[in-house]
C-alpha cells in the first residue's frame, strides 16, 4: 500500500442517541445550516447600511419564511432526488419515498423547492420576490457546507479513483472496490461551501443587496461553475454513471443555472438600485 494513502476515518453514522431515537449526522447539518442561516439571515436585515434604508423585508416575516423554506429544501430535495436521479427505483418501490433516513437528496430538486417557497410566500405577504431570494441565497453555502461535511462522515457520495500518490487518496469502507479515491465530499464543501459563501458575503458589504437579485444570480451562477468543477471529481451514482460524452446528471442539471443566473445578473445591474427608484419616480410625477 502507498505510504501516504489515507484509510477513511470512520465515523458513526448516528450523532446522538437517546433511547430509541437517533438523530444522524445529515439530519444534525440540515438542522445546524437552517439555525446558522436563519442568525446570519436575522443580521443582514438588521443592517440598514447594506440595503441602502430600510430592508423590504421584516424580521418577523423572516421568521414566518423559515418553516416555508424548512419544507421546500425538504420536500424539493426529496422529490429532486426520486425524479432526477432515481425514477425507476421509486417506480417500483413508491412505499421508500417517504423513508428519508435511508439517504436520497437532490440539491437542484432542493433548490427548485427553495424557489417555490419564496414566490409563494412573497405572493401571500405581498413582498418583493427577488430580496428575500437574494438573503436566502446568501446564508444557503452554510448548509451546503454541513451537508458536504456529513456526506464525508457517512463516507457516501465519494470521488473517482484517484493516483495512490496522492496525499490526500482515500480508501472508503462502503466501496466496494476499495480504490484510493478523491475525498469529493471535501472538495465540495470547500467549493460550494466556504468559497461561494465568502464570494457573497463579501458581495453582501460591498453593496450587492441594493441591486436586487443580484446575490441571487451570483449564488446560482457561482454555484454551478463550483458543482461542475467538483464533479469532474466525483464519482456518479452507480444507477447513472455517465450520460451523453462523460457528463454526469449534476453538470446537466446545473448548466441551467449558469443561463439563469447571468440573465439575473444582468437584470440586477440594469434596474435602479434599491430605494432609488421609488424617489425617481415621485420626481417625475
Amino acid at each position: 500500500m502507498p505510504f501516504l494513502l489515507i484509510d477513511f476515518p470512520v465515523f458513526n453514522p448516528i450523532a446522538v442517541q437517546l433511547g430509541p431515537f437517533a438523530i444522524r449526522w445529515y439530519a444534525l447539518a440540515y438542522i445546524s445550516g437552517i439555525v446558522l442561516g436563519w442568525l446570519y439571515a436575522r443580521a443582514i436585515l438588521k443592517n440598514e447600511r447594506l440595503w441602502g434604508g430600510p430592508a423590504p423585508i421584516s424580521l418577523a416575516q423572516l421568521d414566518d419564511f423559515i418553516l416555508w423554506v424548512t419544507l421546500g429544501i425538504i420536500l424539493g430535495g426529496r422529490t429532486g432526488y426520486v425524479l432526477f436521479y432515481n425514477l425507476p427505483f421509486f417506480v417500483a418501490h413508491p412505499a421508500e419515498i417517504f423513508e428519508l433516513w435511508n439517504g436520497g437528496m437532490s440539491f437542484h430538486g432542493g433548490f427548485l423547492g427553495c424557489v417555490v417557497a419564496v414566490i409563494w410566500f412573497c405572493r401571500l405577504n405581498k413582498l418583493p420576490i427577488l430580496p428575500l431570494g437574494d438573503i436566502t441565497t446568501a446564508v444557503g453555502p452554510i448548509g451546503l457546507f454541513l451537508g458536504r461535511i456529513a456526506n464525508f462522515i457517512n463516507g457516501e457520495l465519494w470521488g473517482r479513483a484517484a493516483d495512490p500518490s496522492l496525499p490526500w487518496a482515500m480508501i472508503f469502507p462502503r466501496d466496494p472496490s476499495h480504490l484510493p479515491r478523491h475525498p469529493s465530499q471535501l472538495y465540495e464543501a470547500g467549493l460550494e461551501g466556504i468559497l461561494l459563501f465568502t464570494v457573497l458575503a463579501v458581495m453582501v458589504r460591498c453593496g450587492a443587496l441594493k441591486r436586487p437579485g443580484l446575490i441571487l444570480g451570483s449564488f446560482i451562477t457561482l454555484y454551478g461553475l463550483a458543482r461542475i468543477t467538483s464533479e469532474h471529481f466525483r464519482e456518479p451514482d452507480p444507477q447513472l454513471g455517465f450520460l451523453w460524452g462523460g457528463l454526469t446528471m449534476g453538470m446537466l442539471l446545473s448548466v441551467p443555472m449558469l443561463i439563469a443566473g447571468a440573465i439575473l445578473i444582468i437584470r440586477a445591474w440594469r434596474k435602479p438600485r434599491l430605494h432609488e427608484a421609488a424617489p425617481l419616480a415621485q420626481a417625475e410625477l
